[in-house]
């Protein structure tokens, strides 16, 4: 299992995005699961990303949206 941490921006941000995507709760909380248990779960579709974030990979929650991580 992996440690998931979670800075107070991205928080911020999440709790906004809610605010507005209400019913992408339970996808997200599922993606969440998936990504403490296995972040390479093919669900999930785990790719580097290109160009200014290089150096981050981005998860999917939906076709439409992703949530940007970093390995540490």
């Amino acid at each position: 299992m992996y440690e998931l941490i979670f800075t107070k921006d991205y928080e911020k941000k999440a709790k906004k995005f809610f605010k507005k995507n209400p019913h992408l709760k339970d996808r997200y909380k599922k993606t969440i699961f998936f990504l403490k248990n296995n972040p390479f779960h093919p669900s999930l579709r785990l790719h580097k990303l290109k160009g200014d974030k290089k150096e981050f990979y981005s998860v999917s929650i939906d076709m439409n949206y992703r949530i940007i991580i970093d390995f540490v």
